[in-house]
Order: structure tokens, then sequence, then C-alpha cells
């Protein structure tokens, strides 16, 4: 193991200890575990579909088009444009964006919803890597650091949240509402399933990190117990909707807000195609009064990919998900108790 990545993983140990590290996670965080062999299938429920798997759903289901056919909105008649991300069919289908739009527009939100909770009102068991964030508040508390942290995902699922419960640890929820009354806004959701919304996010001192995780869905989420709850950030209109609204991060609870300040970032399962993380980041990172270096775990990142981390100040290490945590959780174990040193 170079010396680089040794002295990375102790940088992230102390950023743990500190409470100065924020997992980020992105849909492949889900492929934690999978046969590289292994795809996705509807009415399967052995593990998660990446972005890709569940847009070639949705364009397979709802006769997503060839790019050079000519479709219009059968209520509005206005024409649907071509994507501007690829002129190429196959790779259109392969955007989860792209396809929702259309699904959204030719059948409209309500079947687009239907289609996304048929995939995460689901038991999916959770990967090693959910596993491993839903047991560190107990090993750290254990031994004498500072057990919660903020996880921040752009994820739908519930595994996490499921993962956090089967190792008994409490956790607050947020989660951002795409559509409804609440609209643009977060909300708690509550152990009840009952949902509180953050109206005064400047004043809401209800969330602390002093008393246990903070899970942040960014992008929405699928609601097990009520399906209109149901609040997913998917379409093209959403993002646009979603990022021209400066006030966005304004509405995050300012004691989360100030931990982002003040924070390590840590990307796990994230590549260039993510544009629409790319502009939130640069709002995050506007925020921070000194900068923090965070890192990139991403397996054979291409030449350009590892050029954007670098130039946004993120270090990018090309290890598979799994190896990268057992690599990290097998430093953590030999971490002393507190006052003992490391």
């Amino acid at each position: 193991m170079s010396d680089l990545l040794e002295t990375h993983y102790k940088m992230v140990i102390k950023a743990i200890i500190e409470g100065r590290l924020i997992p980020f996670l992105g849909a492949g965080a889900n492929l934690c575990d999978r046969p590289a062999a292994k795809k996705w299938q509807h009415g399967q429920f052995d593990f998660l579909p990446n972005s890709s798997e569940l847009a070639l759903h949705l364009a397979n289901n709802y006769h997503f088009p060839a790019s050079d056919m000519q479709v219009q909105c059968p209520s509005c008649k206005t024409e649907i444009p071509p994507s501007i991300i690829s002129g190429n069919p196959s790779s259109e289908k392969n955007d989860l964006a792209r396809v929702s739009q259309y699904v959204a527009v030719m059948a409209g939100p309500g079947p687009l919803n239907d289609e996304l909770r048929k995939v995460f009102n689901a038991d999916y068991p959770p990967t090693s890597l959910h596993k491993f964030f839903a047991t560190l508040p107990a090993f750290l508390r254990k031994k004498g650091y500072h057990p919660y942290q903020l996880i921040v995902t752009t994820n739908y699922d519930d595994v996490l949240e499921s993962a956090f419960k089967t190792a008994g640890e409490l956790f607050d929820l947020v989660t951002y509402v795409a559509e409804g009354d609440h609209s643009g806004k977060f909300v708690h959701r509550l152990s009840n399933g009952k949902m509180r919304p953050i109206d005064k996010p400047n004043k809401d001192l209800s969330l602390s990190l002093d008393q246990r995780s903070v899970i942040l869905k960014i992008h929405g989420a699928v609601d097990r117990v009520k399906r209109e709850q149901d609040s997913y950030v998917i379409t093209e209109d959403h993002y646009i909707d979603y990022l021209v609204h400066e006030d966005v991060l304004r509405q995050i609870p300012l004691k989360l807000r100030e931990t982002m300040k003040w924070s390590h970032f840590l990307f796990l399962g994230y590549g260039l195609r993510d544009w629409n993380l790319r502009v939130l980041l640069r709002r995050m990172w506007r925020e921070q009064e000194f900068p923090y270096n965070s890192w990139a775990i991403q397996l054979n990142p291409k030449p350009i990919e590892q050029k954007f981390w670098l130039e946004r100040g993120v270090e990018i290490y090309d290890k598979r998900l799994e190896d990268y945590l057992a690599e990290l959780n097998e430093r953590l174990q030999a971490l002393s108790h507190i006052g003992g040193g490391m």
C-alpha cells in the first residue's frame, strides 16, 4: 500500500473521531458488494439498481424513443427537446433525469412515482457500506469518541435507515420535498412516520449531532409508510427547479449547515456524470469559511474524472468501495480508547 493512501486513512480517521467527516453517498454506493457480472432486474430484491439500471427500466417500460424521433406531449402538444447530454439513443436510455422527464411528460408524474415506488418500496439487504456507517456510532462511543455523524445522500431508498434500525442506533431523518404542500423545503421525518416541516431552518434547534446521527436526503426519498409522502428530485425539470433556487441550501437546518461548513466530505458512489451534484457542491463549498480537503473513492476513474475532482480540491482514490471500507475499518479497529492515542 502506498504511503499516500496510508496517510489518507489516517486523515479520514482523524476527521471521523473529531466529528468532521461527512460521508456523501451516491447511487454507486449501492453497488458495494455486488458481483461485477450481476445486473439488476426489476422484481428482484437482492440489491438496488444504480441510476443507469433504473433509467433503462423506465425507458423500456414507457417505450422511450430513439433520439431522432419527434416526440410531443399528448396534452400540450409541445415537443420534448433532444437530450443535451448525448444524441446516442442507448446513452439517453441510461440518463435517469432525461428518461424520467420523458415519463413524467408522456404519462404524468403519478405513473412515474408509482413506478419508482415499485422499485424502492422493498426490503433490500444492507451492503457492507450501510452496515459500516450504521455500526460506527456504537464503536466510537465504546472508544470514548464523538459518536454521531451527518450522512448526506442523493439516494431514494431507505436501506441506510434500515441498517441503523437493525444496529439499534437512533437517528434523525431529514428529507427534501420536491412537490406538494411543502415543496422546496426539508422535512423532519419522525419515528412515528409523521413529517414535521422545517419552516424556519435558521431557528430550528431540534436537530443536533450531540444527540444522534442525522441522515440528510437532499434529493427526496421513498416513504415506506405513506405513499403520498414519497418525494423524488429525478426529472430534468426537478433538477432545474432545485438548482435555480439559491435558497435550497438555506432550507437545511442551521446546525446541519454549520456542520457542513466545517467538515471534510467523503464521496462514495459518484462519477463525473453527476452534473447536478457538481452544481450543488459549488454552492456548498462557497459556504465554507475555510477549505477542508475532501476525498472521493471511485474505481478505475478516467483521466478527465481525476482532473475534475482535483480541480475542485478533492483527492480521488482508485479503490472498490468494499475494499476501501474494509481497509478503513481495519485501521479503525486498532484505534485506542480516548486518551490512549492512535
